[in-house]
């Protein structure tokens, strides 16, 4: 079974962010959702193995076609790929 977490905070609508464990750029970017203080999931992509992580990179090939991270989807509408501090505000209406 996938191991989503979730961040309590402010709902801002569902946002989804995968990420890896070991990438700087989506320590930033959770770093950033935290200091905004919205409330958010996230997977650490990595941390996964056989048909969780290959359903969860179809989750994220879906949005991202390239695969690359951190990925996150606001609103199943929103796609922001990497670390993008202005989208994000932007996206969330910040």
């Amino acid at each position: 079974m996938r191991k989503i977490e979730h961040v309590d905070g402010d709902n801002k609508g569902k946002i989804m962010f995968y990420a890896l464990s070991t990438c700087g750029w989506c320590k930033k970017t959770k770093e950033f959702l935290d200091k905004l203080g919205v409330a958010y999931s996230y997977i650490y992509v990595d941390l996964l193995e056989g048909d969780d992580k290959s359903e969860t990179m179809d989750e994220v090939k879906h949005w991202n076609p390239r695969c690359t991270f951190p990925t996150l989807v606001i609103n199943d509408k929103d796609c922001i790929v990497g670390f993008k501090e202005d989208k994000i505000k932007e996206a969330l209406k910040i």
